[in-house]
Order: structure tokens, then C-alpha cells, then sequence
């Protein structure tokens, strides 16, 4: 499949205004997750790369993290709540499969008015939402700012004796505040994939007509075939680097930041290498926070962007994958400042 070349589309280049994010308080560290498994913690260590994660608390829900991750980066982009025109979630574990979490999310930070709903594509959910968010800019020049947030609560759904899921997931939301851009900014090739094929390769949560028998065997626990999601992992990162490259004419080694769905660490620094990316062009995240499911990209490009990594003009990727299977990449170069898209307004 060809990217879409999504610069200059209906309302001019959108790019990323402002980044934010948010995690629960409890943290999980990998000695207690080896001695839950009765494994040993170099397993983790080494097959995994993961020595922390977070775990939201009983009662504590996916609106309240986007909650947080909301008001940080609308503080960061330096945008108004009464400013955004619409409210984007990607999530797959909702607080409740009704309303949406952007409902709940947009009475919670006050953005009354603007259009609101959730996107689920699993942990490829970001992107996806983005190019939704993209889209309605584009589709309308009255409109000025979209907030995208991704949010999920996959320790909900772990069996904690499984050793294929547990050590690899955490909670977590991240966000960002889209807007208007100048030419040669933000956003500017996407490709999004979804191969239904795959449906089994990675599933999760209670079966809609699901029994008490049912849930009683663990049947609302993930459940993932890692060997396929990697097989795909393996063969998809090299090609959406490099056409993007060949894209951008560009080389591999000119990206600045790549910045992948964080499956797993060590699966993530085996895919750099068969490209030659360096250590140094690649976020990782992942050892700290774990899989955060749709999160895990924002949540790393909000780590970037606040730790100084990420300048203007630099050449930022990103790429996910998640159970559909679905997956994809967006490729933008970062704007100016933030709250670019106010000055541009103003001086039409």
C-alpha cells in the first residue's frame, strides 16, 4: 500500500502543537513480575528489556488518565480548552463500553461543545486517531485545534500466570494537541494498514455474550500468539522505514527520531539494526513503562519532545502495530513552536 501524502490537504499542513502524558502511581517492577511467573528476572531482562511498568489502581480508569495527559499537553501547546473544536480517544479499554471515554474525557477538562468519540484499533489506536484528528482540519478551515489522546488499562485484562502477556504490558495515556502548521511542517506522509487475516494473532477482553462460566476461565484475558505479532514486527518496521526514506529522499540514518509502539524493547532494537538506525534515533520507552497499548507512541514522543531530544525541523517517525492486526506510520517534521498555528491564524 502507498502512504498518503497528507501535507497541504483541504486546510493546509496540521502538525503536532503540543505533547503530554500521564501514568498511574503504582509502579511494578520486574522482580516482583518474575516472582509472580516463578521465572527467572534475566528472562525478563533479556527477552524482554522491561524493568517497570504501571499498574492503574482499582477504580482507577482510562478518562482519568487521558484526563491527565489531556491538560498537559493542551498546557504545552499552549492552547485553551474552549479553543478545541474536537476530542479524539483511542482506546480498547474503555471505562465502560458505554458512553466513550472522550465523552467522560471532555466534561472533565471542560471542552463542552466540541466533537467527541472514540477509535479503537487496538494498540495501533493512535495513528489511527491522528489521521482522524488530521482529517477534520482538513475537512474544515473553521476548525482550529483537535486533541488526540490514546489511553488504555490492558492490566486489567492479564492473566498473571501467563508469562507470554503479563511481564509485557503496563497502563498509561498520552496526548497531543493538533493544529495548523506552515508549509514544509508537521505532518506529512501517513500509511495505515489493517489485515483482518491476522484477527487471532492478539485478542482481549470479556466476549460480548460472554458467561459467568466464561469469565471464570479467563476467557476476557489477553491472549497473543507473540511468534506471529513478531514475524509481522520483523518484516513491516524495515519496509515503513525505508519508504519513508525513499519517500522523503532521504536516508534512514537522516530520520532524528523513531518512535515505535513499544511491544517490546529488545524486539524493537533487533528491527533498528536491520536498518542500520543508531542507537541514538531510536525512543525507547518501553523499559520503563512496559506496553502501554495505544499510548505507548505518544507517551514516548511526549518523553522526547519534554527531555529536549526533539528540535524543530527535526525528521520524526512513527510507526505502531497493533491486534487487527493494524499497523502503520506517520512521518512529519517538527513545527517551529508551539502554538504555531495561533500566530498563523492571526496573521491570515
Amino acid at each position: 500500500m502507498s502512504a498518503v501524502t497528507t501535507a497541504g490537504l483541504g486546510g493546509g499542513n496540521v502538525g503536532v502543537l503540543g505533547t503530554g502524558s500521564c501514568l498511574p502511581e503504582r509502579r511494578v517492577g520486574s522482580a516482583e513480575v518474575a516472582d509472580l511467573l516463578g521465572v527467572d528476572l534475566r528472562w525478563i531482562a533479556e527477552r524482554i528489556g522491561v524493568r517497570e511498568r504501571r499498574f492503574a489502581e482499582p477504580g482507577e480508569t482510562a478518562s482519568q488518565l487521558a484526563t491527565g495527559a489531556a491538560l498537559r499537553a493542551l498546557e504545552a501547546a499552549g492552547v485553551a480548552v474552549g479553543e478545541l473544536d474536537a476530542v479524539v480517544v483511542a482506546t480498547s479499554t474503555p471505562d465502560r463500553p458505554i458512553p466513550g471515554v472522550a465523552a467522560r474525557l471532555q466534561a472533565a477538562i471542560g471542552a463542552h461543545g466540541s466533537l467527541a468519540f472514540d477509535v479503537n484499533a487496538s494498540c495501533a489506536g493512535f495513528l489511527f486517531a491522528v489521521e482522524t484528528g488530521r482529517g477534520l482540519l482538513a475537512a474544515d478551515p473553521r476548525r482550529d485545534y483537535v486533541l488526540v489522546v490514546a489511553a488504555d488499562t490492558y492490566s486489567r485484562y492479564l492473566n498473571p500466570a501467563d508469562r507470554r502477556t503479563y511481564p509485557l504490558f503496563g497502563d498509561g495515556a498520552g496526548a497531543v494537541v493538533l493544529g495548523r502548521v506552515p508549509d514544509g511542517e508537521g505532518i506529512l506522509t501517513t500509511e495505515l494498514i489493517t489485515d483482518g487475516r491476522m484477527a487471532e494473532y492478539a485478542t482481549g477482553g470479556p466476549p460480548v455474550a460472554s458467561t459467568p462460566e466464561e469469565l471464570a476461565g479467563g476467557k476476557h484475558h489477553i491472549a497473543m500468539s507473540g511468534r506471529d505479532v513478531a514475524e509481522l514486527v520483523l518484516a513491516e518496521f524495515p519496509r515503513l522505514v525505508t519508504d519513508t526514506a525513499k519517500e522523503q529522499g532521504i536516508e534512514p540514518a537522516d530520520l532524528d527520531h523513531v518512535i515505535c509502539h513499544q511491544a517490546n524493547p529488545r524486539l524493537l532494537e533487533s528491527c533498528a539494526r536491520t536498518v542500520d538506525l543508531a542507537p541514538r534515533q531510536l525512543v525507547i520507552t518501553g523499559d520503563l513503562v512496559a506496553n502501554t497499548a495505544s499510548a505507548s507512541v505518544p507517551i514516548g514522543l511526549d518523553v522526547a519532545a519534554r527531555d529536549g531530544r526533539i528540535r524543530p525541523g527535526d525528521a520524526v517517525l512513527l510507526i505502531t502495530f497493533g491486534a487487527g492486526m493494524s499497523w502503520g506510520r506517520t512521518f512529519l517534521r517538527w513545527p517551529a513552536a508551539a502554538g504555531q498555528s495561533q500566530r498563523i491564524k492571526e496573521n491570515a
